[in-house]
């Protein structure tokens, strides 16, 4: 390809330009495979800023009403696949801005003035992150509504409730499922204060100065759903902290779907055999003909690599540029795009699993009754029913459980006068605190596993849900 030829291909930006950059330039410079997933965006962004250009009398109206009905068309091609994205012209901007020219001539060359890239690029990846944390909070509230209905339907089984992954007290089924339901609230929650704050328009900033055109930065933010513009055009075209921010939130979501994709796959197991998945959410093993494996559950788990790695690399892309806007800031949409897909999947299969989990309320119950579970119950009833300051009654009741295991029995099972034989004081009405089920029932404190406190908040997440 001759000199010429080559610069052609760059009409957009070439005339500084003698040459077209080499092929490898070319391969490197180019973002259209990623950054095609904005083409909505910048359409809106474009369509928005057009027709403030023909309010404030900068192009004229017939040249805005061709660039509309252009756009359009750009629009039906894209979601026809009818549209031919070419690696010549970069980016999402370049193509549809060829494109456009093509459909109506001298008018698309207006369509630039008054901004750049920069403060068009971080529109639309601004549009873009902002449906994407409201499409998160709207699938976190689905997940919180299956989790709620299962807590619903479990609001007094008795489980075991762990630290250490050791059996430490019997709570409630609900309650367990509850504690899910507080996380992901916080999730839905920081999605929504990240859009929030990232709800202020940079369209008008220019490249990075602003324009001297009489632009009407208010219409086009209001055209566009933004709060505002915003209000330096050095931070409008550099900053990528928007999609830090939702990525963080993602990678925090992340976090929380591993930890309940992981008990899905301990109680799934046969060591467990708290709760079985259908078919549906399950897959066999190509040699093991017994075998089910709960691999969504356990996939799940692992987006949270993927989510928070997005982060970490968005994060070191932006930490050492200088203002204003650099082509490394090109590199921030793919892994943001990839994350969001992954939470996305995450959060439906997630919510698919949870209403498909069916539990299994004997072996949950039998699991609760190993352990000792209720000793802390008999220490409390040792400081209040004999006074006893709390480390005496810790004490022995350390010592009535290391009987209770030398003879193999429960706490329950143990007889008035092997307690008596460690504390003479202890009476008949111990025994009324040892079993699970007085255990769950006696915590009605605020925020505890009581099956009474379990339906209140279930009411409460439906009133809020």
């Amino acid at each position: 390809m001759s000199d010429k030829n080559k610069n052609d291909k760059n009409k957009m930006w070439g005339g500084r330009f003698a040459a077209g950059p080499a092929a490898i330039m070319g391969e490197i410079n180019a973002s259209i495979d990623v950054d095609k997933r904005l083409w909505r965006e910048d359409i809106a962004g474009s369509k928005a800023h057009a027709a403030m250009l023909a309010a404030q009398k900068i192009i004229s109206r017939d040249d805005a009403d061709a660039i509309a009905r252009g756009l359009d068309q750009i629009a039906r091609e894209i979601e026809n696949g009818e549209f031919k994205f070419s690696h010549a012209l970069e980016d999402i901007h370049l193509n549809i801005e060829a494109r456009l020219k093509d459909l109506v001539g001298e008018p698309a060359s207006r369509l630039h003035t008054a901004r750049s890239r920069n403060d068009q690029v971080a529109t639309d990846f601004r549009l873009w992150t902002r449906r994407a944390c409201e499409e998160c909070a709207k699938a976190l509230s689905d997940l919180m509504t299956a989790l709620v209905d299962k807590a619903d339907t479990h609001a007094d089984w008795v489980t075991p409730g762990y630290t250490h992954l050791q059996i430490a007290q019997p709570v409630t089924l609900g309650h367990h499922f509850l504690a899910y339901v507080e996380m992901f609230s916080r999730d839905r929650a920081r999605f929504e204060d990240a859009r929030a704050r990232m709800n202020e328009s940079p369209l008008g900033a220019a490249a990075l100065a602003g324009t001297p055109y009489p632009i009407d930065r208010e219409a086009t933010a209001k055209a566009l759903g933004f709060a505002r513009p915003m209000a330096n055009s050095l931070d409008a075209v550099s900053s990528r902290d928007f999609a830090l921010e939702a990525l963080a939130a993602a990678s925090i979501c992340a976090a929380h779907l591993s930890r309940l994709a992981e008990e899905i796959v301990l109680w799934t197991s046969p060591h467990f055999g708290f709760a079985a998945l259908s078919d549906a959410f399950s897959t066999g093993s190509s040699i093991m003909p017994q075998k089910r494996n709960p691999d969504a559950a356990e996939l799940c788990r692992a987006k949270v690599g993927r989510v928070a790695g997005a982060f970490n690399a968005l994060l070191l892309v932006m930490k050492g540029l200088p203002l204003a806007y650099s082509k490394d800031m090109q590199d921030d949409k793919a892994a943001t795009f990839a994350a969001f897909d992954d939470l996305a999947l995450a959060l439906a299969a997630m919510t698919g699993m949870i209403g498909d989990l069916t539990m299994n309320k004997d072996a949950m119950r039998a699991a609760a009754m190993r352990g000792y579970s209720t000793a802390t119950d008999l220490a409390d009833w040792l400081v209040r029913a004999l006074g006893m300051p709390f480390r005496e009654a810790h004490h022995a009741t350390g010592a009535i459980v290391a009987l209770a295991e030398k003879r193999g029995e429960r706490l329950d099972e143990l007889s008035l006068e092997a307690m008596q034989s460690v504390e003479p004081r202890i009476t008949e009405d111990v025994f009324s605190v040892l079993s699970i089920d007085a255990s769950v029932a006696s915590r009605t404190s605020y925020g505890g596993a009581a099956p009474e406190n379990v339906r209140a908040q279930i009411a409460e997440w439906r009133r809020k849900l």
